[in-house]
């Protein structure tokens, strides 16, 4: 097989979507599977809808696209604001997406006029992470406009929390999301078919509540690929935490002093770390760099560390055996790793 490479086990992935779906069920909570950080792949798309999946996800038009070309028929939903761009795209493609923006939504209605296709619109709300959505005081406003504008149908709201700074999905906003859905109903004496309550960080709060209020959706990614909740990182019992792993290969192996020398300044990615002597070290080199993933979101294995990162180079070093011309080391990834490792045309993928 090829260098470096991802080793992606559809089996288990699959297996964790259907856990997710059955432990949610009772709550009476919908999982959408996001397949974004797998670019869309149509085996994952695939994997998730035999898993039981029922309508899927993603941020960027150009993932959906490629699943529609596989032939993935189920909805898809949009989970980013849609680009004015690319209005006629999302139309064709998508079933529904998320909006903030009532000039878009507007757009969207005008281009569904022209294409004579109907489309279904999620309104986000604002609640304290700061990412999208509407200030809940600006909700009546949207909702009121959306509902007159031909071609879009509002299906409900929803919210998004702890991808930007981190705050937490709680019996507190989640309450509150919900009851912005009833004064929206009880105002416009209409039904919200949808209140989508967040992502992977929402599952401490969904596990651990008495009541999910309204909430009937989740928007769920990284618990599926991970097998465990945003937040803290911790394990979903039942599910698979080792789905995944990435594959590079050495291409130099050397003792070294561990300190440089000559006139220091920063690297080329604008660095000085602080550098400790440990006298010299047994120093390997992987064809592997920052260009195909963040290195941040590598975990060594035992007995050997990652020191540093360039563009083509990843230095570690072994605290046994020097390593061998040729060897392959295998590395766990997390989100972070895999969103870029996926995203990177010099990794190839491996599905088992």
């Amino acid at each position: 097989m090829s260098n470096p490479r991802l080793q992606i086990d559809g089996n288990k992935i699959a297996e964790n979507a259907a856990l997710l779906i059955k432990m949610l069920k009772p709550l009476a909570i919908d999982v959408v599977a996001v397949t974004k950080v797998f670019m869309g792949h149509p085996v994952i798309a695939r994997l998730l809808i035999d898993a039981g999946a029922t309508i899927l996800a993603d941020s960027r038009i150009e993932n959906i696209e490629k699943m529609r070309r596989a032939g993935i028929t189920v909805p898809i939903m949009l989970i980013r604001p849609p680009m004015l761009s690319q209005l006629e795209r999302v139309l064709l493609n998508c079933n529904i997406s998320l909006n903030t923006e009532i000039s878009t939504i507007q757009a969207l209605s005008a281009s569904a006029k022209n294409l004579g296709v109907f489309h279904q619109v999620i309104i986000m709300v604002e609640l304290g992470d700061l990412r999208e959505g509407v200030m809940p005081d600006h909700l009546i406003e949207i909702i009121k406009e959306t509902r007159s504008l031909s071609n879009i149908r509002l299906q409900g709201i929803g919210a998004n929390l702890a991808c930007r700074y981190g705050i937490a999905p709680d019996h507190h906003n989640m309450t509150y999301l919900a009851k912005l859905a009833s004064d929206m109903e009880t105002h416009f004496k209409l039904k919200l078919d949808i209140i989508s309550g967040g992502n992977s960080a929402n599952l401490l709060w969904a596990f651990s509540s008495d009541n999910v209020e309204r909430i009937n959706q989740l928007r769920l990614g990284e618990s599926i690929y991970f097998g465990v909740e945003a937040l803290n990182k911790l394990r979903i019992s039942g599910a698979h935490t080792d789905t995944v792993k990435l594959i590079a290969e050495v291409i130099e192996s050397n003792q070294k002093p561990s300190i440089p020398w000559g006139k220091r300044h920063k690297n080329a990615f604008g660095e000085q770390d602080d550098i400790i002597d440990r006298g010299d070290v047994a120093q390997a080199i992987l064809a592997l760099g920052r260009q195909d993933v963040d290195p941040h979101g590598l975990i060594s294995p035992e007995g050997l560390t990652i020191i540093s990162a360039s563009s083509d180079h990843i230095v570690i070093e072994s605290n046994n055996m020097p390593l061998e011309i040729g060897q392959e080391i295998e590395f766990k990834i997390d989100y972070v790793g895999l969103l870029s490792a996926m995203t990177s045309p010099f990794v190839k993928k491996y599905f088992t």
